[in-house]
């Protein structure tokens, strides 16, 4: 009998492993239609002192947790909002997917698969996080994220009014408004042109671009101005924590995961949806103008996909290198005085249709110097509330995943932040258009260029981290050169005014014809 106990023991310890095993194991249902590539490993790390103390508040969330780094939050759990977008995913995929039983637990046993792989996407592991908690986080933060980018109706079948009322409007309801019992994409949607409400507010214009579509005015309209536009304006906001905030995120492949759960065509329904979102979003700011021509990759997290967008042209250096090594850009004004002319460069969606190559530049990262070295072409760069915050923590992304993503951004920040140092230089970069600002003062703006990059590591001189290395030299170059600098002493004290460029070339005229004259003389002179 002892024996026979001990077999059965045993027996009930390996089917208790199998079927840990098999729950391992990603659910059938989850598989149909999931042609992903291996997702894209993306470190979110929390933001070292000596970067986070230039200016703190540019790391972090005001109205939404998203994510270990920020959990628990009570003040920005916006707990009520999520559940309600847990509702109406669960809604969504009952009526995606008829006849499959759908419930709570399927979303939460495929999440607990994905915990270890999740946990490894974090500097940290979070060991004061319970697998339970961290789980019920990934669940709500996900359902709120996705509903947000992407429509989850059917459109044969309505869903009900609890979720497609309020369920997605979550930015609503944390101010108590009411949301319309049409909204069926959340108020942040952008891939299905979803509306937000009108208002005068001039920073809306962010997220009606972004959605792509303004919503007529509703019968009392007026009555709520007030409303509405505090809703927008808390809309932005939580915009904002969501995609622009690094250590405010969650990897990807959740998000691909709830919705191939919930029915989404597989993952690439959910990377398109949200590239749309991030292209229209990064459009609206004027950070970039056109899609690449080849389809999305898997992004790690939101700010890594906006970071997708904002990719260089590789032709955009000096074609023959220049020799010497560089260490920091000049300012503005001593290019300036050098005789290099800043100019401001147009973006465009224009594509060649024989080799599908940009015929203009689609990102502001598309510096670009003349053949000659005298005209610096930038495209310009449109200053908001949001510009700095956006930069330090793509930059952020960087300096942790440079190996993954590259330092393009960091590069571009490093320049930008040299050129424009002093409010000299925003000023000669604002008259020529490179820059577009509504703050304050140049001096206000100067400080925030000469502060972007602090505490930032980055090496000018590796051409791998530095793409703007070889127009850096052809600068340097050109600054030590006493003959450029000659001729832009000249063309700025006197070519610039005609009758100054008159009155010299009299005096250059003159004084030939009086070495001419002397000439003659001596010669008159020797021959007498």
């Amino acid at each position: 009998m002892g024996h026979q106990g001990h077999v059965v023991d045993t027996m009930v310890q390996m089917t208790n492993r199998l079927k840990g095993e098999l729950e391992a194991l990603p659910s059938p249902q989850a598989q149909v239609g999931d042609r992903r590539p291996p997702p894209c490993r993306i470190i979110v790390g929390k933001v070292r002192d000596q970067t986070r103390n230039v200016d703190k508040e540019e790391y972090d969330p005001d109205h939404l947790a998203i994510g270990p780094y920020n959990y628990p939050r009570r003040h920005l759990a916006m707990e009520r909002e999520k559940l309600m977008s847990l509702k109406m995913v669960l809604t969504a995929a009952r009526a995606r997917r008829p006849g499959t039983p759908v419930e709570v637990d399927m979303y939460v046993n495929e999440l607990k698969c994905l915990e270890e792989s999740v946990r490894k996407c974090y500097d940290n592991t979070f060991p004061d996080i319970k697998s339970e908690q961290f789980v019920r986080m990934l669940l709500l933060d996900g359902c709120y994220i996705l509903s947000c980018l992407v429509d989850l109706q059917p459109r044969s079948q309505p869903m009900d009014d609890a979720a497609s009322g309020t369920a997605n409007a979550g930015v609503l309801a944390a101010n108590g408004a009411e949301a319309p019992a049409t909204t069926n994409a959340g108020v942040l949607s952008a891939a299905n042109v979803a509306e937000s409400p009108r208002t005068a507010n001039a920073d809306a214009g962010v997220l009606s671009a972004a959605n792509g579509a303004e919503a007529p005015r509703t019968a009392n309209a007026d009555v709520g101005d007030v409303s509405e536009r505090r809703v927008e304006v808390e809309a932005l906001t939580v915009l904002r924590d969501v995609f622009y905030l690094a250590e405010n995120q969650i990897p990807f492949f959740v998000l691909g995961k709830i919705g191939d759960l919930t029915g989404l065509e597989g993952n690439n329904g959910v990377i398109t949806e949200a590239a749309k979102y991030a292209l229209n979003l990064m459009r609206a700011q004027k950070y970039e103008m056109a899609a690449s021509a080849s389809e999305p990759t898997v992004p790690g997290n939101l700010l890594h996909l906006l970071h997708m967008y904002l990719k260089p042209a590789r032709s955009i250096s000096p074609a023959a290198p220049v020799s010497g090594t560089v260490r920091r850009w000049r300012s503005a004004t001593d290019y300036y005085f050098a005789g290099v002319v800043f100019k401001r460069r147009e973006m465009s969606q224009t594509w060649c249709s024989r080799t599908g190559v940009m015929l203009a530049p689609r990102c502001i990262l598309d510096v670009k110097l003349s053949s000659g070295g005298g005209t610096l072409e930038v495209p310009v760069l449109d200053i908001d509330a949001e510009t700095w915050r956006l930069l330090r923590n793509l930059m952020e992304l960087e300096q942790r995943n440079r190996e993954t993503v590259g330092s393009d951004v960091t590069a571009y920040c490093v320049f930008i932040s040299q050129v424009a140092c002093t409010s000299k230089d925003v000023e000669l970069l604002t008259k020529s258009g490179v820059i577009v600002h509504g703050q304050g003062n140049n001096d206000e703006v100067a400080k925030c260029f000469a502060d972007l990059c602090k505490g930032i590591i980055f090496d000018p001189d590796d051409p791998d981290c530095n793409y703007l290395r070889e127009t850096c030299k052809k600068l340097e170059k050109r600054f030590h050169s006493h003959p450029q600098r000659w001729m832009a002493w000249l063309r700025r004290n006197y070519f610039s005014n005609p009758w100054l460029a008159a009155g010299l070339l009299a005096a250059v005229i003159g004084l030939v014809c009086a070495i001419i004259q002397a000439v003659y003389s001596v010669l008159s002179y020797k021959h007498g």
